[in-house]
């Protein structure tokens, strides 16, 4: 088994070329970033490169400092309008000579040494701080985190207000902002690297970069959208690569049995997209034609439970066919009913339904038949999914006041939460090997606790399966559609999931 788990990761993933660029995408020796420049008078020219294979940023840089007045250090950077939101893990390279060399996200209004800025920063003693200046010319200030040494950093722009969040990875983000900064329209945005020492060079490594456009004001849920990326994520070292972009949406990535695939959905069909050549292609789902983001294989790989509005007034019931495509067997009598989870012998499926005003967690004969009510707590429970060893039912309910994570037997029984914290969290999968649970995480400053809903800031987390600490593995803009369903690789080291972003790269495999 274990020869055979390795055999298809390395064929899926790295013979086929997972991460290359496919003939739809462009090299760029910058990645996403238009340009690369030193500001200001340094003494040693900086480089920066872009590995396409790890989607990595490896910056070169000396320059004096930045601060003050003005600024010596090497840039790279895309010219901007609007809102966005700048992400990266970064560590320097090696020990370095001054405590104060300084990494991290930079907004400008020109490469002026004396330009107008604000830029997120880690020093080389850990010192982590917001440094703007608000002038041409004048004097830089600074907001200092009391956390310290930093390894992943946001930068965001709305307006004239910026934001820095910041965290060790692993942990929740903790931020600092600046409401009346006014930097111009178009700015120049990106990462930098600065010596603090014009006699020296250092260096530095970014991963995870991305520049999200989120969606605008005014964006009416369910009927416009913004684009979607397809990104992997290695949870040995949490960097996650971008696969596939569409300037629409597509959501809810299922991970095959055999590890070649993924099944997402998109304008309400089914694709199969193949890992090793990058393209997807529709499922045949017979009458099952208005497919959502609530879709499930069976544990042996074979069947496909799908959600698909083909009920009253087009609500969602559920049907079952071949994982290949085929005629579509209708399971649930009446909707909605969203499908969620096989049992490991393939006889049940538990789905969300709303009966009488309700939603709870159903079980249903993987045939049809009977349905079995397994909560009736007040409010909404969803997201029901079965451990690989068919003993517990794993669900997110809010009965307890914010959405939480909880699991109970099989038969519905010892119902008992396992998260307990200040976030709304949903749609608990639990890994093949039945070790951890993965979930979405929405901050309750943006969210409601009954609602999922689209383009949020949110985090994947990761927990032992019994419950315990969480840790973040993803930090990422998305929501609905990110990880609705199962998304765990076959291996129990790999996720796919889906993130959401205005603003697509040439770099990265774009689809039609």
């Amino acid at each position: 088994m274990i020869i055979y788990k390795f055999r298809w990761f390395v064929c899926a993933l790295f013979c086929a070329g997972l991460f290359s660029i496919n003939a739809n995408a462009q090299t760029n020796p910058l990645g996403i970033f238009d340009g690369q420049a030193d500001v200001g008078p340094v003494k040693h020219k900086g480089n920066a490169t872009y590995d396409t294979t790890s989607q990595q940023y490896h910056l070169t840089g000396s320059g004096a400092n930045i601060w003050g007045t003005h600024d010596e250090f090497h840039f790279v950077w895309k010219k901007m309008t609007g809102d966005f939101i700048l992400r990266t893990n970064v560590r320097f390279i090696g020990k370095g000579v001054e405590a104060h060399r300084k990494i991290g996200l930079m907004i400008r209004s020109s490469l002026d040494t004396n330009s107008k800025h604000i830029n997120a920063v880690v020093h080389g003693d850990g010192l982590t701080s917001l440094q703007f200046r608000r002038t041409v010319s004048g004097i830089t200030e600074e907001k200092k985190f009391t956390l310290t040494g930093a390894d992943v950093i946001q930068l965001e722009r709305s307006g004239f207000t910026y934001t820095m969040s910041v965290t060790h990875k692993g942990e929740t983000f903790v931020t600092e902002k600046i409401d009346d900064l006014d930097l111009g329209e178009e700015v120049y945005v990106g990462l930098f690297i600065c010596a603090h020492n014009p006699d020296v060079t250092e260096q530095a490594i970014f991963n995870n970069v991305r520049i999200v456009v989120p969606a605008p004001k005014g964006l009416v849920p369910y009927r416009n959208y913004i684009g979607s990326s397809i990104e992997i994520l290695d949870l040995a070292n949490q960097n996650s690569k971008i696969i596939y972009q569409i300037s629409s949406s597509l959501q809810a990535p299922n991970w095959t049995k055999d590890g070649k695939s993924l099944i997402f959905n998109r304008d309400g069909l089914l694709y199969n997209f193949n890992l090793a050549t990058l393209t997807p292609r529709v499922i045949n789902t017979g009458v099952a034609l208005h497919n959502n983001n609530d879709h499930v294989i069976s544990f042996d790989g074979k069947m496909l439970a799908v959600s698909s509005g083909n009920g009253e007034n087009g609500a969602s019931v559920g049907f079952t066919l071949p994982i290949d495509g085929g005629d579509a067997k209708q399971i649930t009598p009446t909707g909605p009913s969203y499908m969620h989870g096989w049992s490991p012998d393939g006889k049940y499926i538990v789905f969300c339904g709303d009966r009488n005003g309700n939603f709870d967690v159903y079980r249903i004969p993987s045939g049809g038949g009977p349905e079995v009510r397994l909560t009736d707590a007040k409010g909404l429970d969803d997201g029901p999914e079965y451990s690989p060893d068919g003993k517990y039912i794993y669900f997110n309910s809010v009965r307890s006041g914010l959405m939480q994570v909880w699991r109970m037997k099989a038969d519905g029984s010892e119902q008992t939460q396992l998260t307990n914290d200040d976030y709304n969290n949903w749609f608990p999968h639990v890994s093949p090997d039945g070790k951890w649970i993965v979930y979405i995480t929405f901050l309750k400053n943006e969210v409601s606790p009954g609602d999922h809903p689209f383009y949020k800031h949110v985090y994947l987390r990761v927990m032992p399966v019994g419950g315990g600490p969480s840790k973040v593995v993803a930090y990422l803009y998305g929501g609905q559609g990110t990880i609705n369903t199962p998304s765990w690789a076959p291996d129990s080291k790999h996720l796919a999931f889906v993130s959401n972003s205005n603003l697509l790269f040439p770099v990265f495999p774009i689809g039609q």
